[in-house]
């Protein structure tokens, strides 16, 4: 699979509908998203992803990241 947006980080598949980017799943867990970023939270690393959104009071992942949550490591 190609990463068809130069912006993008990793490869990431569309829907098939619309041709928009698929959401990331809510329940994946925020240290995989410390890992992945290089962030650091402050919650428990197998805290699903939807629970760390509503705690931080962001409605998505990338927004999450470029408000500056989470301590860089």
């Amino acid at each position: 699979m190609a990463k068809d947006d130069p912006t993008m980080r990793g490869i990431r598949s569309r829907n098939e509908t619309d041709g928009r980017l698929r959401d990331t799943r809510d329940d994946k867990h925020a240290g995989t998203l410390e890992k992945q970023y290089n962030r650091d939270f402050g919650v428990r690393s197998d805290m699903h992803v939807d629970a760390l959104l509503k705690k931080a009071g962001v409605q998505s992942v990338s927004k999450l990241i470029k408000g500056g949550t989470g301590k860089r490591k």
